[in-house]
């Protein structure tokens, strides 16, 4: 795919937003979460021949955590094979992927918690001193 159509996929991601999405992003967005960043329905791309790109859009990305946020809904039980193949890309590219079940974010601290723990880098990163924008 080229990169606009990337971006106007992206786009249309975003203007899509699930419930679950809705939910989880109200409490990562503006570095709530230890001072992360986190952005929704980024493109990674993993391979380019010209300018068609291959690439993943998870639901939320990290970047300096190298760290990628699938919220797993019913569709997934059918996807597995495929989840399996673009988790393994992911990681062959140092990115981590946490998959978080729908049904789970009747709990959000735990969920909280599960992200937190795939966390990498240190907390007292002067990185993540920045104060969100709320």
């Amino acid at each position: 795919m080229k990169y606009e159509q990337i971006k106007e996929l992206k786009k249309k991601l975003r203007n899509n937003t699930t419930l679950s999405e809705k939910l989880l992003w109200k409490h990562i967005r503006n570095r709530q979460l230890l001072g992360r960043k986190f952005l929704r329905q980024h493109a990674i791309i993993y391979d380019t021949d010209g300018d068609e790109h291959f690439f993943f859009v998870p639901d939320f990305y990290c970047e300096v955590e190298k760290l990628a946020i699938e919220l797993d809904g019913k569709i997934h039980d059918f996807t597995k094979k495929e989840d399996v193949i673009r988790d393994d890309i992911l990681s062959h590219m140092g990115i981590k992927v946490s998959r978080i079940k729908n049904e789970e974010l009747k709990d959000i601290p735990t969920v909280i918690d599960k992200i937190r723990t795939c966390f990498r880098r240190n907390d007292n990163d002067p990185e993540f001193k920045r104060k969100s924008i709320k």
